[in-house]
């Protein structure tokens, strides 16, 4: 916990980023390098990996770790990934049918599939719905699966709204999709969110998850979250500019509030893609966060200003927004970690001690 607050980390990953992974290339590389300097380089010198160290198989036990043994997170949703540019598509999902096995009271995952796929993929979100007993479905916009680069649309009614019915049918109450940050040198087309209004519309029952939200898009990505209550931004990618620049992390989430204002920040959730990036400085810089106030005194959004941010806003973002959005029960989870191997750990130990990161 943080100040008491729970903490949920609304994305994590093991990736499988060694070269053996890599099954079309150059694009593989290019990704891996584009994670790495996204997310690895600009953090402090304890948590620096050289690439040697984070450029290979990372096993769900070092996420585990990370997560619950060297910071205060207590709860972490597990999102497997279909990029086709790697032979297991990047996570694979036997890693988060391993984790929700093995450590049940702490993960729930999400499913994930390419929707360029087809009724094979629908068949494969069935299967992993039956496997993982997954909180939602996680979607990126660009396949692979062919051997060369295809987007795809979240507004194409005969390609991708049959996965929205199928989550529908399945009761699952969010639909995350990765924008803003694209996978190299690939068309942006499919990246952008202007594609998010006629699937919120059409599935109002549906929450719609945009995970780096914020990054890119600033400003339709405002509109969104101010025309649409079921569209949310899951703070990855926003985390990492917070850990390494807090003026523009507060410069774009102001940007996000400038339609919806501060109720906007309701449907905010925090998200660091550990082991992407380690944890516990985001978390650290985001204890400390605070709006400038010569930014909050130009800011405002068009119908009401924003406040400064406030220990309840801060809790929500934490862990109380997704409990709401996913629908799930703080009290039960925060019941459902007490006790077990990781609840008392010293979470000030040296950043990745608990992980193979030492010892290569």
């Amino acid at each position: 916990m943080l100040n008491g607050n729970f903490v949920i980390d609304a994305v994590a990953h093991a990736y499988n980023v060694d070269p053996s992974n890599y099954a079309v290339q150059p694009t593989a590389t290019a990704i891996t390098q584009m994670v790495y300097a996204v997310a690895g380089l600009n953090v402090p010198p304890d948590y620096a990996v050289p690439p040697r160290k984070w450029i290979r198989d990372w096993g769900v036990d070092e996420v585990a770790g990370i997560l619950f043994r060297e910071s205060v997170t207590d709860f972490a949703v597990f999102h497997p990934t279909p990029i086709g540019a790697y032979h297991d598509g990047m996570t694979s999902v036997e890693k988060a049918a391993e984790i929700v096995r093995r450590w049940p009271s702490r993960f729930l995952s999400y499913a994930t599939v390419d929707p360029l796929g087809g009724q094979a993929a629908l068949e494969e979100f069935d299967r992993q719905v039956e496997l993982l007993s997954p909180i939602g479905l996680k979607l990126y916009p660009s396949s692979w699966t062919k051997g060369y680069h295809e987007g795809w649309r979240m507004s194409d009614p005969e390609l991708v709204f049959p996965f929205f019915e199928r989550a529908r049918q399945h009761g699952l109450p969010t639909v995350a999709i990765h924008k803003a940050i694209p996978f190299g040198d690939v068309p942006m087309e499919s990246y952008k969110v202007d594609d998010l209004d006629a699937a919120a519309a059409a599935f109002p029952d549906l929450n719609f998850e945009i995970v780096h939200g914020g990054v890119a898009f600033i400003e339709e990505t405002a509109w969104l979250l101010g025309r649409f209550p079921n569209v949310w931004v899951n703070l990855e990618g926003l985390s990492f500019i917070l850990g390494a620049n807090p003026r523009t992390f507060a410069s774009l989430v102001l940007g996000l509030c400038a339609v919806g204002g501060p109720l906007v920040l309701d449907r905010m959730v925090w998200g660091t893609g550990a082991m992407a990036a380690h944890p516990r400085p985001l978390l650290d810089a985001f204890d400390r966060f605070q709006f400038p106030e010569d930014l909050l005194a130009n800011s405002g959004s068009l119908f009401s200003s924003v406040p400064q941010i406030s220990a309840e806003t801060k809790a929500g973002i934490l862990g109380l927004n997704y409990a709401r959005m996913a629908g799930l029960d703080l009290d039960k989870l925060a019941a459902g970690t007490a006790g077990d191997e990781f609840s008392g750990a010293d979470t000030t130990v040296p950043a990745y001690s608990t992980t193979k990161v030492a010892s290569l």
